[in-house]
């Protein structure tokens, strides 16, 4: 094989493997709450924030209207605890630091501590460090530029209020107000605003030695990064890296640009593959991945989210212009993504697409997946196509590992994740045709071959015709261990002395949850319930809650329940989902396990189990396999269906399902993952018993068969009475009557029969179609209630004899085994005889014999049976139990009660009634990812988001500004001197401020250094040189303006309105070596030189701030500075900067 091919299978041969993972985007602060939102398909697109900018001034609904943008919505980060000294860095130059260094920073230390290797831990050592780069997607400059620029545009506003008529002495002042609205330029601007710093911070902070880089190749800019960052791994010049995108700019400027495109929905809606999309929205968003060779990941023991397999590249060529998609070139880049990989396009399960909801960019995308994934394979519609930015918006840089991170995820999960906004596919994408569909709703992820494993892809196509698509692959079948990244739905167990105690207990965390962090709170009190064991002599309460929220109204209800209800010794409270006992009860011996039969199946049944719990997809896996290797298709494609878009489509799933060779096996699917999850956790029953087709899963939970002749029978089961039959099969009616007052009836019909004996008031008859339909109306004519049931035969009488036959073949070759357990027949009603001849003599009789449903639970009642646990969909036994047993002792809990209510939700919910009851089973989920305790905020911790920070000095000082330009103006009488006067108090008190902060920096910076001799001297020798520098700023008024003109009128100018992004604006807080004079946002005093021994040569950034153009300064008299202290010899201003920071990082 030549080099070439060799190098096109690198990754193919050498997977990298993804082993860490965070993000910040809209909606979410951290990579759980991203995935959350996925999976519960929230919309995270919001108006436009007051922090971001004001949609008053920006905002027209009109494209055309100039300088303005006609969208207000989008996706925008969550106010984050940004704490400088965790980073070293001096927090007087967070407002010069553009806020996508910052977040990167957060999100860099984040993914580290995901993948294991946390700064200052001992596995992230040093000889790991030396060989972890970073490359980031990043694009263009930052938003602090904006600012920057806008500062430097004084002289066009000076020559427009010149030309506006504006008198020339009131011109400058004018100008230093509107200044006020832009941070000032400084030695830390520079740096601050560039792009490639980000990756550089992130390198410096974490002492990173492999390479630094960002790469700018628009929207897909981070999937670039991750390319190159592959390539230092598969070249062997770094050992780890850390890969993505940042992209925090929605700014006003941002906006202009994708409106005058124009791209943006004038709907306010992103709605990728929509029928009725007509544009797309941009977001902010911080996402990185840890990433490592697959060899040396499993040779370390890192958990491992999902490996790379391929990743192809590609351009557009010479096409209708620089920005138009190309088909072609788009299929280039995925085809050479599947040629390194070494597997098909068509052996995929999810494509997180591109999807922008442009029409355009959308059709030529749709067209490219044709020309790959249709390739060698004429499958219709068998791979999920979805785009996350129907939730978040187009993060731009960072959109490509916003896809790269969903599909990992989707892969560690095994879940299909949905795409939102979705109510029609565009007919132009002739959905019908292509090898994808649109996945509209979240669904458990099921492999497509028993062979090959599951597959993901993502697309990030860019600005200038780049594309960029990766070929994503699971590294494990099945998860085992705490693995599950959603974790929304949580289990809240109270437990005390008595009711009194729980009051307390309810006002405390109620008190919590009000409080600082409640959403952690409440993931902690969840885990305390989960692991605590309940004393049985302890009052107990317990419920679910999906949100802080539900929790604190569920706890206040709770309290006063228990203070209205203090004399009874249990209560539910149904509605709102909360139980009480004032301890447990004695449960040993009275526990049945119930399990469903045909006719409680529903499409999607069990959909948020099977994504939530290993044991459940294990369950529809194997009965899979029994589907494949009868080469019939999988189970699950009609369990969890492809999304349909109408009420027929989906009326005809739920009829397939209702098919016996589908119906039955799906429901013995369910009902033995159900079981098999609460086994595990210490789940025990007295006695066994199902109906119909339960009967079968009560003889395999029993111990009687093993998994592989259970599902091997129940899928038997379901082809024997489902196969095709010549003649009449017979059918089925429901009646809401007892035996006694149907007989008379019945007697007419001779090919009828009680099929099924369920209850004292319900009746299922079996009998010809003709019979049966006749018998109906005659019911139905004496005002009973009958339904005919949608069923393929007559079960339980003659009619399904054919079926019968073949079964009891398969019974008698399958191993049946005695148990100690007691299992009741329907048959009898009676406990089975343990033993092997009994078992399946009395199992082949089943089919063709009444069901005596109601003597076999009357029989378990007699025998001491009290607490019957439904397992399976819906609760028609739980029902029947409580018709049968009315008023008698029991207690019926079915665990999928509702076929409309999340299915987690109501496992949960029942776990807790079984744990108030006295069953120690709070601990069954053990899948749930580990927690992580919240890294400390720090003392001097700030909020940021995607705008730049702004301190609230710096804010009050432009706020005041504006002020007194409005006040001048509103009053046109004031004396000048008078004037000029207030404006010198406020300087002067605005340099006291200064001053006191100088005072608390210096004191910080000494706890920082722990006392060491030789800094605090330095310290000393700082304060002295600073004291002297600001010395006339404190001391020298300001003196009255030359030629005073007379104040102007109200008419002549309106109150300057400056852009304000609410961000840059001046700092306040002193540096520990001021800036020259010239750089300073006030105007500035005339002022003695300082004396130092030698003065160091200013930096190229201070030499760039010290010649920018200023305004002319007003005029004052010369006064001569006190002397400044003389600096210990050879020693500087830059070199005692220096160590300070060495300090602040070493400390830190």
């Amino acid at each position: 094989m030549d080099m070439k091919s060799e190098l096109e299978k690198l990754l193919g041969k050498n997977p990298v493997a993804i082993i860490g993972m965070a993000s910040m985007f809209a909606g979410a602060k951290n990579l759980e709450e991203y995935w959350e939102n996925i999976v519960e398909g929230v919309d995270c697109i919001t108006d436009v924030p007051d922090t971001r900018w004001s949609i008053e001034d920006y905002y027209d609904p009109d494209p055309l209207v100039p300088d303005k943008t006609y969208c207000k919505v989008g996706g925008f980060l969550p106010d984050i605890d940004f704490n400088p000294m965790e980073f070293g860095l001096p927090p007087n130059i967070l407002e010069v630091t553009d806020a996508s260094q910052l977040l990167a920073l957060l999100v860099a230390r984040d993914a580290l501590i995901d993948a294991g290797y946390a700064p200052g831990s001992d596995k992230f050592s040093a000889e790991i460090k030396e060989k972890t780069g970073v490359v980031l997607g990043v694009g263009g400059g930052q938003k602090l530029i904006t600012p920057l620029t806008a500062r430097l545009q004084y002289p066009v506003w000076r020559r427009a209020l010149q030309a506006s008529g504006i008198p020339e002495n009131e011109i400058e002042g004018i100008i230093e107000k509107m200044k006020t609205a832009y941070i000032p330029w400084n030695e830390n601007s520079f740096p601050g605003m560039l792009g490639n710093v980000i990756s550089g911070r992130v390198a410096n902070r974490f002492d990173l030695g492999g390479i630094n880089s960002v790469v700018d190749a628009a929207c897909a800019a981070s999937l670039s990064a991750v390319k190159m960052g592959l390539s230092e791994l598969i070249e062997g010049r770094c050992d780890m890296m850390l890969t993505g995108g940042v992209d925090t700019d929605n700014s006003p400027f941002m906006y202009m640009s994708f409106s005058k495109t124009p791209a943006f929905s004038q709907k306010g809606s992103i709605r990728p593959f929509d029928h009725e999309s007509d544009g797309m929205l941009i977001g902010e968003g911080v996402g990185m991945v840890v990433c490592k060779r697959l060899v040396d990941a499993v040779r370390d023991g890192d958990r491992i989210y999902a490996t790379i397999k391929g990743i192809g590249s590609s351009s557009d060529g010479r096409f209708k212009s620089v920005y138009a998609p190309r088909p072609k070139g788009q299929a280039l880049a995925m085809q050479r993504a599947y040629d390194e990989a070494g597997y098909e396009a068509s052996s995929v399960g999810l494509i997180e697409a591109h999807g922008t909801g442009t029409g355009a960019g959308d059709l030529s995308e749709g067209e490219s997946m044709k020309m790959v994934f249709g390739k060698n394979d004429a499958t219709l519609n068998h791979v999920a196509l979805g785009s996350v930015k129907s939730q978040i918006g187009h993060t731009k840089a960072a959109a490509g590992v916003a896809g790269l991170i969903k599909a990992a995820l989707a892969l560690h999960n095994k879940v299909l994740p949905g795409t939102i906004n979705v109510t029609k596919p565009n007919p132009n994408l002739n959905v019908e045709t292509s090898p994808a569909y649109v996945n509209s709703e979240t669904r458990p992820w099921f492999k497509k071959s028993t062979e090959a494993p599951r597959r993901a892809s993502v697309s990030a196509f860019g600005f200038g015709g780049v594309n960029l698509h990766v070929a994503l692959e699971e590294v494990k079948e099945e998860q085992k261990g705490k693995y599950r990244t959603h974790n929304k739905h949580k289990i809240v167990l109270l437990s005390g002395d008595d009711a009194n105690q729980l009051i307390a207990d309810c006002d405390s965390h109620i008190e919590q949850l009000r409080g600082d962090d409640p959403k952690d709170y409440l993931t902690k009190l969840s885990i305390q319930s989960q692991s605590d064991n309940i004393s049985k002599k302890n009052a107990r309460l317990g419920f679910v809650a999906s949100d802080v929220e539900e929790a604190l109204d569920k706890l206040i209800v709770a309290k006063e329940l228990l203070q209205e209800k203090q004399a009874e010794t249990s209560w539910e409270q149904p509605l709102k989902g909360i139980w009480f006992r004032n301890k447990a009860e004695s449960i040993s011996g009275k526990v049945v396990a119930l399990f469903a039969g045909q006719g409680s199946q529903y499409v999607n049944m069990g959909k948020e189990l099977a994504m939530s719990y290993p044991a459940i997809r294990d369950s529809f896996g194997k009965t899979n396999r029994n589907f494949v290797k009868a080469k019939e298709k999988q189970l699950t494609d009609y369990v969890f269906p492809i999304p349909v878009f109408s009420d027929d489509e989906r009326a005809q799933q739920e009829e397939q399902l209702t098919h016996t060779e589908l119906a039955q096996p799906s429901i013995g699917a369910l009902t033995a993952g159900m079981y098999r999850l609460l086994e595990s956790a210490g789940f025990t029953a007295d006695f066994y018993a199902g109906h119909s087709l339960g009967e079968i899963s009560a003889l395999w939970a029993a111990g009687v068969i093993d998994d592989k002749a259970y599902y091997a029978l129940v899928k038997a089961r379901g082809a024997a009475m489902g196969a095709k039959y010549k003649g009449d099969r017979g059918s089925m009616l429901a009646v809401k009557s007892d035996v006694s007052t149907l007989t008379p009836f019945i007697k007419s019909f001779k090919d009828v029969k009680i099929a099924n004996q369920n209850s004292d008031t319900q009746v299922i008859l079996g009998g010809g179609t003709a019979s049966i339909k006749e018998l109906a109306e005659k019911l139905i004519g004496e005002g009973m209630v009958a339904k005919i049931l949608p069923v393929s035969a007559a079960f339980h009488t003659p009619f399904v004899k054919h079926a019968q036959k073949p079964f009891a073949a398969k019974i008698k070759g399958t191993k049946f085994k005695t148990s100690k357990k007691k299992v009741y027949s329907n048959t009898t009603g009676k406990v089975y005889e343990n033993k092997i001849a009994s078992y399946k003599s009395t199992l082949t009789k089943h089919m063709l014999s009444t069901v005596l449903f109601k003597e076999q639970i009357e029989n378990i009642h007699k025998d001491g049976g009290r607490i019957f646990v439904e397992f399976g969909p819906k609760s028609i036994l739980s029902n029947l139990v409580k018709e049968i047993l009315a008023d008698k002792e029991h207690l019926s809990i079915a665990l999928n009660s509702n076929a409309k209510k999340d299915s987690d939700v109501q496992l949960r919910e029942a776990v807790v009634q079984l744990v108030v009851l006295g069953m120690d089973l709070q601990d069954f989920d053990k899948f749930r990812t580990e927690y992580t305790e919240p890294i400390p905020k720090g003392s001097i911790s700030v909020k940021i988001s995607g705008n730049n920070y702004v301190s609230e000095p710096t804010k009050q000082k432009h706020i005041q500004a504006m002020g007194d330009v409005t006040v001048r103006a509103a009053q046109p009488t004031t004396d000048t001197n008078q004037e000029i006067v207030t404006n010198t108090e406020e300087d002067i008190e605005m340099t006291k401020q200064d001053r006191e902060r100088l005072d608390k920096l210096d004191t910080d910076l000494n706890s920082l250094k722990g006392q060491q001799d030789r800094v605090e001297q330095m310290l000393q020798q700082l304060v002295n040189i600073q004291q002297a520098a600001i010395a006339p700023f404190i001391q020298q008024p300001i003196a009255p303006l030359e030629q005073a003109a007379p104040p102007i009128a109200t008419s002549a100018v309106a109150p300057v309105q400056p852009f304000v992004e609410s961000t840059p604006v001046p700092v306040t807080t002193p540096k520990p070596a001021p800036a020259p004079v010239a750089s300073q946002p006030v105007a500035p005093a005339v002022t003695a030189p300082v004396a130092t021994p030698s003065a160091p040569k200013p930096s190229p950034i201070v030499e760039q701030a010290a010649t920018t153009p200023t305004p002319a300064p007003v005029s004052a008299p010369p006064v001569s500075a006190p002397p400044a202290a003389a600096p210990q010899s050879g020693v500087d201003n830059g070199s005692i900067e220096k160590l300070l920071l060495e300090v602040i990082a070493e400390k830190t």
